[in-house]
């Protein structure tokens, strides 16, 4: 008599990292470009009428380098909080 066939148990589903608005981002949390990670340092605001919306940020491995950053009010950014 030939044994069942055991059935594979599905792969635990990852959590996708959240995409936020950039008005909703927090000082820590991180994102990524094209030149590195970075971390929040400061509160976002917007200009243009509330159509565009900035954030202070530090690279991760140089925290000397600060810059803004911005992007369209609209837009969704994938962040990592911590």
């Amino acid at each position: 008599m030939a044994r069942p066939k055991r059935q594979k148990e599905p792969a635990p589903l990852k959590t996708p990292e959240p995409r936020l608005l950039p008005m909703q981002l927090q000082i820590g949390d991180r994102f990524t470009d094209s030149r590195g990670e970075w971390r929040v340092t400061g509160r976002p605001f917007t200009t243009a009428a509330g159509k565009n919306a900035h954030a202070r940020a530090e690279l991760v491995t140089q925290p000397t380098v600060t810059e803004i950053h911005f992007w369209g009010a609209h837009e969704r950014v994938v962040v990592r909080r911590g």
